[in-house]
Protein backbone atom coordinates (compact mmCIF):
# COMPACT_ATOMS: atom_id res chain seq x y z
CA UNK A 1 0.00 0.00 0.00
CA UNK A 2 1.36 3.40 -0.96
CA UNK A 3 1.64 5.75 2.00
CA UNK A 4 0.86 9.43 2.16
CA UNK A 5 3.37 11.86 3.62
CA UNK A 6 2.96 13.33 7.12
CA UNK A 7 4.86 16.55 7.87
CA UNK A 8 5.15 18.49 11.10
CA UNK A 9 4.64 22.17 10.37
CA UNK A 10 5.00 24.96 12.91
CA UNK A 11 2.20 27.51 12.78
CA UNK A 12 2.06 30.73 14.76
CA UNK A 13 -1.44 31.83 15.74
CA UNK A 14 -1.88 35.55 16.32
CA UNK A 15 -5.40 34.87 17.57
CA UNK A 16 -4.09 32.73 20.45
CA UNK A 17 -0.57 34.17 20.56
CA UNK A 18 1.12 30.78 20.49
CA UNK A 19 2.97 28.33 18.28
CA UNK A 20 1.24 25.14 17.22
CA UNK A 21 2.79 22.00 15.76
CA UNK A 22 0.47 20.89 12.97
CA UNK A 23 0.53 17.40 11.48
CA UNK A 24 -0.24 17.62 7.76
CA UNK A 25 -1.04 14.49 5.76
CA UNK A 26 -0.78 14.67 1.96
CA UNK A 27 -1.96 11.64 -0.04
CA UNK A 28 0.62 9.51 -1.88
CA UNK A 29 -0.78 10.78 -5.20
CA UNK A 30 -0.71 14.44 -4.12
CA UNK A 31 -0.39 16.94 -6.98
CA UNK A 32 -0.98 20.69 -7.32
CA UNK A 33 -3.12 19.89 -10.36
CA UNK A 34 -5.99 18.47 -8.25
CA UNK A 35 -8.40 20.08 -5.82
CA UNK A 36 -8.53 18.57 -2.33
CA UNK A 37 -11.09 18.37 0.44
CA UNK A 38 -9.88 19.31 3.90
CA UNK A 39 -10.22 17.29 7.09
CA UNK A 40 -9.18 19.30 10.16
CA UNK A 41 -8.75 17.13 13.23
CA UNK A 42 -8.84 18.21 16.87
CA UNK A 43 -6.88 15.86 19.17
CA UNK A 44 -4.81 15.51 16.00
CA UNK A 45 -1.89 13.49 17.34
CA UNK A 46 -4.27 11.06 19.07
CA UNK A 47 -6.15 10.43 15.83
CA UNK A 48 -2.93 9.80 13.90
CA UNK A 49 -1.37 7.59 16.59
CA UNK A 50 -4.26 5.84 18.33
CA UNK A 51 -6.92 6.26 15.65
CA UNK A 52 -4.63 5.07 12.79
CA UNK A 53 -6.06 7.91 10.73
CA UNK A 54 -3.36 8.10 8.04
CA UNK A 55 -3.30 4.32 7.57
CA UNK A 56 -7.06 4.23 7.00
CA UNK A 57 -6.81 7.23 4.64
CA UNK A 58 -4.02 5.50 2.65
CA UNK A 59 -6.15 2.37 2.29
CA UNK A 60 -9.38 4.15 1.32
CA UNK A 61 -7.63 6.46 -1.15
CA UNK A 62 -5.79 3.58 -2.80
CA UNK A 63 -9.06 1.68 -3.22
CA UNK A 64 -10.77 4.77 -4.64
CA UNK A 65 -13.32 4.79 -1.82
CA UNK A 66 -12.85 8.39 -0.61
CA UNK A 67 -12.26 11.70 -2.35
CA UNK A 68 -8.85 13.40 -2.52
CA UNK A 69 -8.27 14.82 0.95
CA UNK A 70 -5.62 16.68 2.90
CA UNK A 71 -5.71 15.95 6.63
CA UNK A 72 -4.53 18.50 9.19
CA UNK A 73 -4.12 17.31 12.77
CA UNK A 74 -3.94 19.88 15.57
CA UNK A 75 -2.40 18.39 18.74
CA UNK A 76 -3.06 19.76 22.22
CA UNK A 77 -0.18 20.58 24.59
CA UNK A 78 -1.61 19.07 27.79
CA UNK A 79 -4.91 18.38 29.55
CA UNK A 80 -5.28 22.00 30.73
CA UNK A 81 -4.58 23.40 27.25
CA UNK A 82 -7.10 20.96 25.76
CA UNK A 83 -9.86 21.95 28.16
CA UNK A 84 -9.23 25.70 27.73
CA UNK A 85 -9.58 25.41 23.95
CA UNK A 86 -12.16 22.66 23.49
CA UNK A 87 -14.63 23.03 26.37
CA UNK A 88 -17.55 25.41 25.59
CA UNK A 89 -16.73 27.29 28.81
CA UNK A 90 -12.95 27.17 28.30
CA UNK A 91 -11.03 30.47 28.47
CA UNK A 92 -9.60 30.05 24.96
CA UNK A 93 -12.61 28.34 23.35
CA UNK A 94 -13.75 31.29 21.23
CA UNK A 95 -10.17 32.18 20.34
CA UNK A 96 -9.59 28.62 19.15
CA UNK A 97 -12.75 28.58 17.04
CA UNK A 98 -11.79 31.91 15.44
CA UNK A 99 -8.30 30.53 14.81
CA UNK A 100 -9.80 27.60 12.88
CA UNK A 101 -11.97 29.80 10.65
CA UNK A 102 -9.94 32.99 10.27
CA UNK A 103 -6.30 31.88 10.51
CA UNK A 104 -5.78 28.21 9.83
CA UNK A 105 -8.23 27.80 6.96
CA UNK A 106 -7.02 30.84 4.92
CA UNK A 107 -3.42 29.69 5.41
CA UNK A 108 -4.23 26.15 4.25
CA UNK A 109 -6.10 27.50 1.22
CA UNK A 110 -3.12 29.60 0.27
CA UNK A 111 -0.67 26.74 0.70
CA UNK A 112 -2.62 23.86 -0.85
CA UNK A 113 -5.08 23.48 -3.77
CA UNK A 114 -8.28 23.01 -1.75
CA UNK A 115 -11.92 23.18 -2.70
CA UNK A 116 -13.72 26.28 -1.42
CA UNK A 117 -17.12 24.63 -0.86
CA UNK A 118 -18.27 24.36 2.77
CA UNK A 119 -19.20 20.67 2.40
CA UNK A 120 -15.62 19.92 1.29
CA UNK A 121 -14.33 20.95 4.74
CA UNK A 122 -14.79 18.53 7.63
CA UNK A 123 -13.98 19.00 11.32
CA UNK A 124 -13.36 15.89 13.43
CA UNK A 125 -12.77 15.10 17.08
CA UNK A 126 -13.41 12.76 20.01
CA UNK A 127 -14.93 13.73 23.36
CA UNK A 128 -14.23 17.48 23.95
CA UNK A 129 -12.46 17.62 20.56
CA UNK A 130 -15.74 16.53 18.98
CA UNK A 131 -17.58 19.22 20.91
CA UNK A 132 -15.38 22.08 19.68
CA UNK A 133 -15.59 20.71 16.13
CA UNK A 134 -19.40 20.88 16.27
CA UNK A 135 -19.48 24.32 17.90
CA UNK A 136 -17.07 25.72 15.30
CA UNK A 137 -19.21 24.36 12.44
CA UNK A 138 -22.36 25.83 14.02
CA UNK A 139 -20.64 29.20 14.37
CA UNK A 140 -19.23 29.14 10.82
CA UNK A 141 -21.82 27.14 8.85
CA UNK A 142 -20.72 28.39 5.42
CA UNK A 143 -17.09 27.56 6.22
CA UNK A 144 -17.28 24.04 7.68
CA UNK A 145 -19.98 21.81 6.21
CA UNK A 146 -19.29 18.45 7.87
CA UNK A 147 -18.53 17.23 11.39
CA UNK A 148 -17.36 13.81 12.63
CA UNK A 149 -17.82 13.27 16.38
CA UNK A 150 -16.75 10.28 18.45
CA UNK A 151 -18.46 10.44 21.87
CA UNK A 152 -18.65 14.24 22.19
CA UNK A 153 -19.12 16.04 25.50
CA UNK A 154 -22.63 17.55 25.45
CA UNK A 155 -24.08 20.12 27.85
CA UNK A 156 -26.99 22.59 27.76
CA UNK A 157 -24.90 25.13 25.84
CA UNK A 158 -24.20 22.63 23.07
CA UNK A 159 -27.87 21.58 22.87
CA UNK A 160 -28.98 25.23 22.75
CA UNK A 161 -26.49 26.02 19.95
CA UNK A 162 -27.85 23.16 17.81
CA UNK A 163 -31.47 24.04 18.64
CA UNK A 164 -31.05 27.69 17.61
CA UNK A 165 -29.03 27.01 14.44
CA UNK A 166 -30.66 28.74 11.48
CA UNK A 167 -29.35 26.63 8.59
CA UNK A 168 -29.47 22.88 9.40
CA UNK A 169 -29.17 22.04 5.70
CA UNK A 170 -25.62 23.45 5.64
CA UNK A 171 -24.22 20.82 8.02
CA UNK A 172 -23.78 17.03 7.69
CA UNK A 173 -23.08 15.22 10.97
CA UNK A 174 -21.49 11.86 11.82
CA UNK A 175 -22.19 11.08 15.48
CA UNK A 176 -21.40 7.95 17.48
CA UNK A 177 -21.53 7.24 21.21
CA UNK A 178 -20.91 4.08 23.26
CA UNK A 179 -23.70 2.23 25.06
CA UNK A 180 -21.40 1.94 28.09
CA UNK A 181 -20.79 5.70 28.29
CA UNK A 182 -23.50 6.26 30.88
CA UNK A 183 -20.89 5.89 33.66
CA UNK A 184 -17.46 7.09 32.56
CA UNK A 185 -14.92 7.12 35.38
CA UNK A 186 -12.52 10.02 34.80
CA UNK A 187 -11.26 9.85 38.39
CA UNK A 188 -12.50 8.32 41.67
CA UNK A 189 -14.42 11.56 42.36
CA UNK A 190 -15.62 12.14 38.80
CA UNK A 191 -18.02 9.75 37.09
CA UNK A 192 -20.02 11.18 34.17
CA UNK A 193 -22.93 10.15 31.98
CA UNK A 194 -22.17 10.98 28.32
CA UNK A 195 -24.81 8.69 26.84
CA UNK A 196 -27.96 10.52 28.00
CA UNK A 197 -26.88 14.00 26.77
CA UNK A 198 -25.74 12.47 23.44
CA UNK A 199 -29.15 10.91 22.99
CA UNK A 200 -30.67 14.34 23.60
CA UNK A 201 -28.30 15.82 21.03
CA UNK A 202 -29.29 13.19 18.48
CA UNK A 203 -32.95 14.01 19.09
CA UNK A 204 -32.31 17.72 18.50
CA UNK A 205 -30.46 16.95 15.24
CA UNK A 206 -33.50 14.91 14.22
CA UNK A 207 -36.07 17.56 15.21
CA UNK A 208 -34.17 20.38 13.48
CA UNK A 209 -33.74 18.48 10.21
CA UNK A 210 -29.95 18.08 10.11
CA UNK A 211 -28.46 15.52 7.72
CA UNK A 212 -26.89 13.01 10.13
CA UNK A 213 -25.63 9.51 10.81
CA UNK A 214 -26.06 8.33 14.40
CA UNK A 215 -25.11 5.06 16.05
CA UNK A 216 -24.61 3.71 19.55
CA UNK A 217 -21.72 1.23 19.56
CA UNK A 218 -20.99 -1.53 22.06
CA UNK A 219 -18.27 -0.08 24.29
CA UNK A 220 -17.04 2.87 26.29
CA UNK A 221 -15.17 6.15 26.15
CA UNK A 222 -11.79 5.13 24.71
CA UNK A 223 -9.70 4.65 21.58
CA UNK A 224 -10.25 0.90 21.85
CA UNK A 225 -13.74 1.61 20.47
CA UNK A 226 -13.15 4.79 18.45
CA UNK A 227 -10.23 3.46 16.40
CA UNK A 228 -12.22 0.75 14.57
CA UNK A 229 -14.83 3.38 13.69
CA UNK A 230 -12.44 5.92 12.11
CA UNK A 231 -12.33 4.09 8.78
CA UNK A 232 -16.10 3.98 8.47
CA UNK A 233 -16.38 7.66 9.43
CA UNK A 234 -13.97 8.61 6.63
CA UNK A 235 -15.70 6.45 4.02
CA UNK A 236 -19.17 7.76 4.94
CA UNK A 237 -18.28 11.44 5.21
CA UNK A 238 -15.73 11.73 2.40
CA UNK A 239 -17.16 9.39 -0.27
CA UNK A 240 -15.75 9.55 -3.76
CA UNK A 241 -18.48 10.90 -6.05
Amino acid sequence: MTQGKISEIEFYSKEMNERLELLVYLPASYSDLYKYSLLIVQDGKDYFQMGRLSRFADELLENGEIENVIIVGIPYKNVKDRREKYHPEGEKNQLYIRFLAHELLPWLEQKYPTSSIGKSRTLMGDSLAGTVSLMAALQYPHTFGKVIMHSPFVNDEVLAAVRSHQDPQLLDVYHVIGKDENKITFSPERVEDFLTPNRKLHKVFQERGFEFFYEEFDGGHSWKYWQPDVKRALSMMLPRN
